[in-house]
């Protein structure tokens, strides 16, 4: 096919469709011709893609058929109601609705927390296979505290954010895989039994829960959450339930888990915030600790009754029907 004659023939076509697209109003006869040059449009651009190499002319004429489609199906204005409603119903629902997944690994992991940090404060000498006396010494006098102010509030609240968010979607797009969400929480959990063993054993348990509480309530929480919602999409292949296939139970939750993904990532701004401002303060410990605690138990009022409640109204987390992709003339 000589390729230059195809496009010096259709290049009226594409001008007139630049045009069309560009107008605001268009007679019913223009409309039509609109709709008619947008499809004729489309075949072009898919037979240059499969002759052309030409990138300058593959994104001209994509960016001709994209604003043809868009003056065919009329843009949406810009509106906070679907934001509005996510935090109000969808992402509070899906907390709701995997409320026994994420609940059972928060219990399950604060009991295997709480061994590793006895296990390791009453046998130093495991500890010692990783440092020696000095260093946990140090560790537990300065390194610990001095963590939390070694950066500048802002940058140190970016840093952990984009940290235990990684952490979180790590949990949920390995869930397909359930071992990997229980090598990632158990990891963590061994890192953090380390560190209160070390503190404990030290005499400094009260700095440890001081300095841990004010953010950790919820920053644990939201990554129990993310390995709870994370296994649940795993165990749909395992059991799917009756009248589905594996793969549309897979791809249901796996949608609800993108909804937790978005609504955790927001959560963990928050615990960020706690962490670079409440918990390095010199407000008193008991304040300190008390922030933390009325945030996380606003979380779990959010996630158990607000959610509860959108539950029974009948939302499910899934995809709202103003989400969907509309459907466009295509040749």
């Amino acid at each position: 096919m000589d390729l230059d004659a195809y496009v010096a023939e259709r290049r009226g076509e594409w001008n007139r469709l630049e045009v069309l697209a560009r107008r605001r109003r268009l007679s019913p006869d223009e409309a039509d011709e609109l709709v008619l040059l947008y499809q004729r449009a489309a075949t072009h651009l898919s037979v240059v893609r499969s002759h052309s190499p030409d990138p300058i002319l593959l994104a001209s004429l994509s960016q001709l058929v994209i604003a043809g489609r868009a003056a065919i199906t009329g843009g949406r204005s810009v509106s906070w109601r679907p934001v509005l409603r996510f935090f109000t119903s969808s992402f509070p629902a899906q907390l709701y609705r995997t409320r026994h997944w994420w609940l059972t690994v928060m219990v399950v992991s604060v009991l295997l927390l709480g061994a590793l940090m006895w296990y390791f404060s009453a046998n130093p000498d495991i500890i010692g296979l990783f440092a020696d006396g000095r260093a946990m010494r140090q560790y537990a006098e300065e390194d610990f505290e001095n963590y939390y102010s070694e950066y500048q509030a802002q940058n140190f609240a970016a840093n952990v954010w984009t940290h235990n968010a990684l952490i979180a979607a790590q949990c949920l797009a390995s869930g397909v895989l359930i071992l990997p969400v229980l090598y990632i929480l158990g990891q963590n959990l061994l890192a953090l039994g380390m560190a209160g063993g070390v503190m404990i054993y030290t005499d400094h348990a009260d700095t440890f829960f001081g300095l841990i509480l004010p953010h950790g309530l919820l920053e644990l929480t939201c990554i129990f959450v993310g390995a709870g919602v994370g296994l649940r999409i795993g165990w749909a292949w395992i059991a799917p339930g009756p009248h589905r296939t594996r793969g549309q139970a897979l791809a249901a939750r796996a949608r609800g888990g993108m909804l937790v993904a978005l609504g955790l990532a927001a959560t963990l701004g928050v615990a960020g915030l706690l962490e670079a401002y409440v918990t390095p303060s010199g407000l008193p410990t008991v304040l300190r600790v008390g922030i933390g605690a009325v945030v996380w138990l606003a979380f779990m009022a959010y996630a158990l009754g607000v959610g509860g409640a959108a539950h029974r109204r009948g939302e499910t987390g899934d995809l709202a029907p103003e989400h969907s992709v509309t459907p466009v003339p295509t040749a």
